[in-house]
């Protein structure tokens, strides 16, 4: 009982310590490659006999699942983003990218419908916002703040050439990306 009582408490620890799966891939970045930080810690923590294998590995499956289902909302909330610019500008996601790779920005792609883009594009950044907020994943305060300029970073945004930092190849929205891909699904810097 005691054994289940720690173990309980040091797997609460880590979600606390290392932030979630977010924090424990960076932690693990940190560390020389992608899971060692925590494999290193959990074998750690089985050596003494405060884990067992089977808690490791319940441990090690709780955290792939995480990642997982992080991922697949990640994708998710990238396939949104397109549709909203691939409806405003009435083309596909094809066409979107091909002209994202040939350089041009998405203002040059929508020509007369930037004002419309961005107009949709603050909508649904906004809609994200509130969204976090009821969840419980922003206060109102952060809110306030990330909404406050919403549109000149959009209008940035959509102004910016592939290639000048957060432009369209890096489209993590306004909000920026945390990960390591942009909207189309590429890594920083890539085509």
């Amino acid at each position: 009982m005691k054994k289940k009582l720690i173990a309980a408490s040091v797997v609460a620890g880590l979600a606390l310590t290392l932030g979630g799966v977010a924090g424990a891939s960076a932690h693990d970045r940190g560390m020389g490659g992608k899971g060692q930080g925590l494999a290193t810690i959990l074998d750690g923590l089985k050596t003494k006999g405060t884990l067992t294998q089977a808690q490791v590995d319940a441990i090690n499956k709780a955290l792939a699942d995480a990642r997982a289902t992080a991922d697949a909302n990640r994708e998710a909330k990238r396939a949104e983003h397109i549709k909203v610019i691939t409806d405003v500008l009435g083309i596909d996601a094809a066409t979107l990218k091909s002209r994202l790779d040939a350089g041009d920005s998405l203002a040059k792609i929508a020509g007369a419908k930037k004002d419309a883009l961005i107009a949709a594009m603050v909508a649904f950044e906004t809609k994200e916002i509130d969204a976090a907020v009821t969840a419980g994943k922003l206060t109102a305060a952060q809110a306030t703040t990330m909404k406050a300029n919403l549109k000149d970073r959009v209008t940035a945004h959509v102004e910016a050439t592939p290639g000048q930092g957060k432009g369209p190849r890096d489209f993590g929205g306004p909000m920026g990306s945390k990960g390591p891909k942009d909207f189309m699904g590429k890594g920083r810097g890539g085509h």
